[in-house]
C-alpha cells in the first residue's frame, strides 16, 4: 500500500488549500500530518478573520448624486448672476426651475461618477484583503514552525 510521508502530504495539501495559493508548506518541528492539517485550518481561519474585519465602500452613487446636485444648483445660480440685467427680470419660479433642472442633470452625472469610484474602491479593497489574507496565513504558519515558500 502506498503511503504519503507527512512532508509530501503537507505539500499536497498546501497546493490545494481553500485560497488556491501555489505555495509549499514544510513542517520544521516534525509535526504529524493531522497536526499540519489542524494548523493550516487554524491559520486559514486567522487569515479570513484578518481580511473580513474591513468594510466595503458603499453609498458612492448617493454621495455622487448629492455632490452633483449641489454643484448643478450653484453653477446655475452663478451663470444666472453673470447676466444680472437679464436674470433679474426673470420670474423667481423660472429661476428655480432652471436651478432644479441643472441640479437633476448634474446629480445624474454625479451618480455615475460616484458609482465608478465606488467600484474602483471595492476592487482596491479586494486586492488589499487578498494581500492581508495571504500575509496573515503565511505569518501564522511560520509562527507555528513551518517553512512557507511561494
Amino acid at each position: 500500500m502506498f503511503r504519503l510521508s507527512s512532508v509530501g502530504l503537507c505539500v499536497a495539501v498546501a497546493l490545494f488549500n481553500a485560497q488556491a495559493r501555489a505555495e509549499t508548506v514544510v513542517p520544521m518541528k516534525g509535526q504529524s500530518s493531522q497536526q499540519v492539517q489542524l494548523d493550516m485550518s487554524e491559520c486559514q481561519n486567522v487569515a479570513n478573520s484578518a481580511s473580513s474585519s474591513t468594510s466595503t465602500p458603499s453609498g458612492g452613487r448617493i454621495k455622487g448624486a448629492a455632490v452633483g446636485a449641489a454643484a448643478g444648483a450653484v453653477g446655475a445660480n452663478v451663470r444666472g448672476n453673470q447676466h444680472d440685467e437679464i436674470y433679474d427680470r426673470v420670474d423667481d419660479d423660472v429661476k428655480q426651475d432652471y436651478r432644479q433642472d441643472r441640479a437633476k442633470q448634474t446629480a445624474a452625472a454625479g451618480a455615475v461618477i460616484g458609482g465608478a469610484n465606488q467600484r474602483q474602491d471595492r476592487r482596491e479593497q479586494r486586492r488589499t484583503n487578498e494581500s492581508t489574507n495571504a500575509t496573515a496565513y503565511t505569518s501564522c504558519l511560520q509562527g507555528k514552525g513551518y517553512q512557507v515558500t511561494p
